[in-house]
């Protein structure tokens, strides 16, 4: 007994050494299905939901399987302030490879000559990057023009209410929105330049957020050159179009641009800002006045705002942005384009009233109004039935938090492989549902806290039938990465 004893003692001391040599512990070396099954279900919950969902969001799409590798690789281990060749740490030989690679790949995406474009590509997402080129350019309380939100324009291009300065672009610069003309759905370009010549802005913002119509950046041009401001574009929900050439470039015409990775580009969760370099103008006298923005605009990205850059998520754009040099990702991107246009169509067919009369882009914005139903329970009534978009502000709207249309996107979908066809079958889907959603207010009226409660307790069986049509559908197209998580 005393020898088994002594053996099993020996054995303990034995794996304790082990573990400290291998530096293997209880956990670091585990699987997360192995070490923590609550939290591994609850993502494999959320992989079923978009295998069994039609993702219609049209700021989101699937990112790839390598891109995912990037992600989750030991990349996220390392700390490297400051830019390739001038890190505040040291280790980073292969980082400012990987980062130099990024750039590189980004500018060549783009078609961009590096003596005239520079590019960070450190932001963390698209809202840091916009905020770093306010940052670098616009003194504080500054003027800025953006597409006001509630006619298609982003939070960061300076939304606020008489109430509330809602976006941080708002509490600390001072914007000015621009409006779409509430008959044609369409940026009224006349009038943001009566506005800008009155305003005068540092910086101008042609960007969107829901606006289907691809934006005239000559015009931009033309306008900020007519009050002295620098032309921005944030490309983020249009930029794999742009890549792919599917519609014009802003680089034509701006001085700065901006854009997310993860939406039409397809990479991993991040930000890019690319700015000009050398000439800006020549004056009569011949005197040359050059760009300042490349050491404006990486000190703000670091160390105004940011700390160490996310090493994993540069090299997941340095991939991406390979990809997005392919035939096959220019394919895809003219594929996302004819889809919009199909499921526009279809839902025309129907009777529905489509913000601008079309879409040259990746989503179309649908005006409820004439319908009778909000955007709130449109979103709502789809999301039961696995059809996820948002709802949103359409031309004339009183209230953001009362809109009265629905969004509608098709790049995650279509890199499920779905065509024009699916999209119409699409279509059907969401007019069963919408007029689904007005039987249920019928009985709920207006509230939409009411309509939430009558739809669950008492269309629970028609939501349920549509519900596995939409689902069978979707389980006929397979998704990127890995297969149940």
């Amino acid at each position: 007994m005393r020898f088994l004893q002594n053996f099993k003692t020996y054995c303990k001391r034995v794996l304790r050494n082990y573990t400290k040599m291998s530096g293997d512990t209880s956990y670091m070396n585990k699987h997360l299905w192995e070490l923590d099954q609550e939290l591994f279900t609850m993502i494999q919950d959320e992989k079923n939901r978009q295998k069994e969902c039609l993702e219609m969001i049209a700021s989101e799409n699937y990112t790839s399987l390598s891109v995912m590798e990037c992600l989750g690789s030991c990349l996220s281990n390392k700390y490297s302030e400051g830019l390739p060749n001038a890190r505040y740490y040291g280790g980073n030989e292969f980082i400012d490879k990987i980062e130099i690679l990024a750039q590189k790949r980004s500018l060549a995406t783009f078609s961009l000559d590096a003596s005239e474009w520079g590019v960070n590509v450190q932001p963390y997402s698209g809202s840091p990057a916009n905020f770093a080129v306010y940052t670098a350019v616009v003194e504080p309380h500054g003027r800025i023009m953006g597409l006001d939100l509630p006619d298609g324009g982003h939070l960061t291009h300076g939304f606020f209410t008489p109430q509330k300065k809602v976006s941080a672009t708002a509490l600390f610069f001072e914007p000015m929105p621009y409006k779409v003309d509430p008959d044609t759905g369409l940026i009224d370009y006349d009038q943001l330049a009566q506005s800008a010549r009155l305003f005068k802005p540092k910086v101008i913002i042609a960007g969107i957020s829901c606006y289907s119509r691809v934006l005239d950046y000559k015009r931009f041009r033309q306008i900020a050159d007519e009050c002295g401001a620098l032309l921005m574009a944030d490309m983020s929900h249009v930029s794999g179009l742009v890549a792919a050439k599917v519609i014009a470039s802003p680089f034509d015409h701006c001085d700065i641009v901006t854009t997310t990775t993860h939406k039409t580009l397809r990479g991993p969760r991040s930000g890019v800002i690319f700015f000009r370099k050398g000439v800006r103008q020549v004056k009569p006298s011949g005197e040359k006045v050059m760009y300042d923005l490349e050491a404006r605009i990486n000190a703000a990205v670091f160390p105004s705002l940011q700390g160490g850059p996310h090493n994993h998520q540069i090299a997941g754009i340095a991939l991406c942005m390979a990809q997005a040099q392919t035939e096959e990702f220019k394919n895809y991107q003219q594929q996302v384009v004819k889809n919009a246009q199909a499921l526009c169509t279809k839902l025309q067919s129907h009777g529905y009233k489509i913000s601008a009369d079309g879409t040259d882009v990746h989503l179309l914005l649908v005006n409820l109004k004439s319908v009778g139903l909000s955007g709130g329970k449109a979103e709502f009534i789809l999301d039961e039935v696995n059809i996820a978009c948002n709802k949103n502000t359409v031309p004339g709207d009183a209230s953001a938090l009362n809109p009265s249309g629905i969004r509608l996107g098709t790049p995650a979908l279509t890199t499920r492989g779905l065509k024009e066809h699916h999209f119409s079958k699409i279509a059907d889907f969401i007019d069963a549902a919408v007029k689904l959603g007005l039987e249920i207010q019928k009985k709920s009226g207006p509230k939409l806290v009411e309509f939430k409660r009558v739809a669950v307790e008492d269309f629970k069986d028609q939501i349920e039938k549509l519900k596995n049509e939409v689902k069978d559908f979707a389980l006929g197209f397979p998704l990127p990465g890995h297969d149940d998580y």
